[in-house]
């Protein structure tokens, strides 16, 4: 996990938002295991870091989910007394995340005010897709980071604050991963993992821990399904022994079928 791979220690990150008037205003800050918490609460540390073999690696890992989750619990206060529905949008590079969130945000506009954070290691090309949408967008650009943590998504969150009275949702659009950020609670309601015709059905059997910890799991792209030989069937099979807890819907971001489903599990997150 991340304190193997080196993403738990210090990286910079950077919030960049669309401004009135079309500029675009930036945040640095640093993801770390010393992050400040927000919303109001001082300043917690992880435990000293040893240094005796593989134990430093577990120490230290394990002081970093620590400091997450007491992160994630202040995010999902906030959300709470907001009256913010939040949603961590997991999934392999490619799954079509971006996608499913261009049609969700259209068919929301008018209904209910969303707003999105996008993570990725590098660029703002996802935020720029989503915005005129309807909602406010901001991209966390996570440098080193292979996924979101509670602490980067604390600081979004006050950035958007300003253009987003009355957020009704909030989606979390997390690093294209399946291994890191199944461990980081980013404070949200509901976890969602998407998982494409294209990946394989055996997909849910390789990466295991993130599909057992979604709340929901969508099969996407499956208008490709007939043209990537995509067994239906089975994948559900393999999502049934691994996931047993969550509900599956399947659909396509590009031609509507099944997307009715997701809008109405949508609705039913509301408060």
């Amino acid at each position: 996990m991340c304190q193997e791979c080196g993403c738990g220690d210090k990286h910079p990150f950077e919030i960049i938002s669309e401004k009135k008037g079309g500029g675009y205003g930036h945040h640095h800050g640093h993801h770390s295991s010393h992050g400040e918490n927000h919303h109001g609460d001082g300043h917690a540390h992880p435990q000293e870091e040893k240094r005796s073999g593989d134990r430093r690696h577990l120490d230290l890992g394990e002081a970093v989910l620590s400091h997450n989750d007491r992160l994630a619990e202040r995010n999902r206060g906030y959300f709470k007394a907001k009256g913010i529905c939040a949603i961590n949008l997991l999934s392999s590079p490619g799954a079509g995340k971006t996608a499913l969130l261009e049609k969700t945000l259209d068919g929301l506009q008018g209904q209910l005010l969303a707003g999105v954070v996008v993570g990725d290691p590098q660029t703002d090309l996802d935020a720029q897709r989503l915005r005129g949408r309807g909602a406010p967008v901001l991209q966390v650009v996570t440098g080193q980071a292979c996924h979101l943590d509670a602490h980067m998504v604390a600081h979004a969150v006050e950035e958007m604050e300003e253009e987003a009275t009355g957020l009704k949702i909030l989606f979390l659009e997390n690093v294209g991963n399946l291994v890191c950020p199944a461990a980081f609670d980013l404070g949200e309601k509901a976890r969602v993992v998407l998982f494409s015709v294209t990946e394989g059905e055996d997909k849910p059997l390789k990466y295991p821990v993130i599909f057992k910890s979604a709340d929901l799991i969508l099969v996407t792209k499956m208008d490709l399904a007939e043209a990537s030989g995509f067994d239906e069937p089975k994948a559900m099979k393999h999502l049934k022994s691994v996931a047993p807890q969550a509900r599956v819907l399947a659909l396509s971001s590009k031609t509507g079928a099944g997307f009715s489903a997701w809008m109405e599990w949508l609705a039913s997150q509301q408060p």
